[in-house]
This record gives C-alpha cells, sequence and structure tokens, in this order.
C-alpha cells in the first residue's frame, strides 16, 4: 500500500524538521515546501522537495496536491527587506487557499500562544489573522500554539547560554520577573503529529510542564554552563540596543522588540494545563554540558 502524503513546509528549518521526522518515522512519505535548496536536506532523497515560492499560486496548489495533511512551520521570526509580518500573513493565507484549491484534507498549522487579532505586537497580531483564516477555510484543522521552543540549536534559550559562556555580563530588561514557560520542540513534533491523524478541529496548547521568571531561567542556565555572570538589569530599550549591538558580533538578530515587548507582558506563557512532559531542567541536567556550545543564527539557517 503507498503510504500517506504529507506536505510540511520549512522541512530542512528548525521546527518543521522535528515534524518531518516524525512522520518519516511513522512511515509517511513526505515532501516539503521550501526557499532552501535539496541539497540543504537533513534527510538525503527520504523528503521530497518542492520550492515555496508565493509568487507562482499554481505551482503551490500543483505541490500541495495529493496530500492528506499539511503541516505548515511557514512564519517569520523578525522582517527583513521587502519580507515584512504584513507581507507573512499574506503568505500564509495564500497557502491556505492553495491547500482547498488542492484538496489537502486537514492542515495542522504551528502558531503561537496568545496568538490575537487585537494584539499591539504585529508579530502576535499576525499569527492571530493566520488562525482565523484556517477556521474559516473549511479544512479540517488542528492548531498548535507552543511557547518558547528550546533544543540546543533554537535562538533563544540556547543562544542565551552561548552568550552565558563567553561574557561576565548578561543584561535583562527590567525586573526580568516576567514569566517564560520552555517547551522541547521535539514534543511539539510529537503534538503535531498526534492531532494531524484525527479529524476534529481546534486549538491545543504545545505547553511544556515548568514555568520561570526569566531571571530564574537565565541563572539556571549560568549554573549549568558553569559560569558566574554579572546580571545587569536595564530599561527595555537599553536591553534591546545591547541585543542590537551583539547582532553585529554574531551577525545575526539576537532579539526582536516584539519578543522583548512580549517576554515582558507575560505572553510567552499559557493559561491551558501542560500538554507536554519534558521537564526544562531535566533536560538541561543532561544537555547542560553541550547547550550554548554552538549560536544558532537565524540569517544563517533561513538566509545564508
Amino acid at each position: 500500500m503507498q503510504s500517506k502524503l504529507s506536505v510540511v513546509t520549512g522541512a530542512f528549518g528548525y521546527t518543521g524538521r522535528y515534524i518531518a521526522r516524525r512522520l518519516l518515522d511513522q512511515g509517511e512519505s513526505v515532501r516539503t515546501l521550501t526557499r532552501s535548496p535539496a541539497s540543504r536536506s537533513p534527510f538525503g532523497t527520504q523528503v521530497e522537495t518542492r520550492p515555496l515560492d508565493f509568487g507562482n499560486y499554481e505551482q503551490l496548489v500543483a505541490s500541495l496536491t495529493g496530500a492528506d495533511t499539511l503541516y505548515n512551520t511557514y512564519w517569520i521570526r523578525f522582517p527583513r527587506g521587502s519580507l515584512t509580518y504584513e507581507t507573512a500573513t499574506s503568505n500564509s493565507l495564500l497557502l491556505i487557499r492553495a491547500a482547498v484549491e488542492a484538496g489537502v484534507r486537514r492542515i495542522v498549522h504551528v502558531s503561537i500562544t496568545n496568538a490575537s487579532e487585537d494584539s499591539s505586537l504585529r508579530y502576535f497580531r499576525g499569527k492571530g489573522v493566520v488562525e482565523r483564516a484556517i477556521r474559516e477555510s473549511g479544512l479540517s484543522y488542528a492548531i498548535l500554539r507552543p511557547t518558547v521552543l528550546y533544543s540546543l540549536e533554537d535562538v533563544l534559550i540556547n543562544n542565551i547560554a552561548w552568550f552565558l559562556r563567553r561574557f561576565p555580563v548578561f543584561p535583562i530588561a527590567g525586573s526580568g520577573d516576567y514569566p517564560i514557560q520552555p517547551v522541547l520542540v521535539d514534543d511539539v513534533a510529537q503534538l503535531a503529529v498526534n492531532p494531524g491523524a484525527k479529524k476534529g478541529n481546534g486549538a491545543l496548547g504545545a505547553v511544556g510542564p515548568e514555568t520561570f521568571t526569566f531571571e530564574e531561567l537565565v541563572r539556571l542556565l549560568a549554573r549549568r554552563v558553569k559560569r558566574r555572570v554579572w546580571l545587569m538589569h536595564l530599561p527595555p530599550s537599553l536591553t534591546f540596543l545591547a541585543s542590537q549591538m551583539a547582532g553585529l558580533l554574531v551577525r545575526d538578530v539576537v532579539l526582536t522588540k516584539d519578543e522583548v515587548d512580549g517576554l515582558m507582558a507575560g505572553l510567552l506563557v499559557s493559561a491551558d494545563a501542560p500538554t507536554t512532559s519534558t521537564r526544562f531542567t531535566e533536560w538541561l541536567q543532561v544537555n547542560g554540558a553541550n547547550v550554548g556550545r554552538r549560536y544558532a543564527s537565524e540569517l544563517g539557517r533561513h538566509y545564508r
């Protein structure tokens, strides 16, 4: 029997790569829509590659034709050049329309916790618009709302550890007592492939079992990487300025204003009960020797 075809946007990237691996392990056929060349595939020839070209609608429809489920991880972390949050929103709506026309049965969409069309932050507002489009599309759907993803190659927690390993001072915006709730990216991938086989519609929090204040998280990381670091509390504007200076050093966007504002507003925690079991403290105990060893570049992952 021919295995079910699943399409994953960005299977050579971050979250999409973990979802694709889970699908392959389940024996499914996987096709990716990606802006990266096939030579960058971590899966060899196991994953079929098609271009993610929003300027070619007919090609999008053709690439989605025959798929049972679309696993959508497409979004942008920050604007770059002509690619804005508004552009990313329009691209996402186009992708949803193409999935409907191609006859895709179901979409599993990776959103973010506290996505809202009413948000003052463009990142969260755009995610809210896309969620509504999915609900109104007529497709069977599952919307995942993760908090803060972590792994040995994430761009926030891993990179915090990278800076802690190399510098004696670490800036913290404001008091540092705002909450953060990490969730392991592979646990999110497992949640994604689970509802993909079901018919019910709805949104599900992808939520880790532990919540920390931001300062507690930084101190925990510092202890695990065995560094004595001075935590310098700064106004948010100066913290963002410091991140821009650090970005010049690593040739990357270290932190965005929406990320600072969202973090301080408590938007990186969920009101939902935990839906994953991996405890960050236990993961860090196992991986403390390796976390932050390599800097994870967002620009390197998507633009170079």
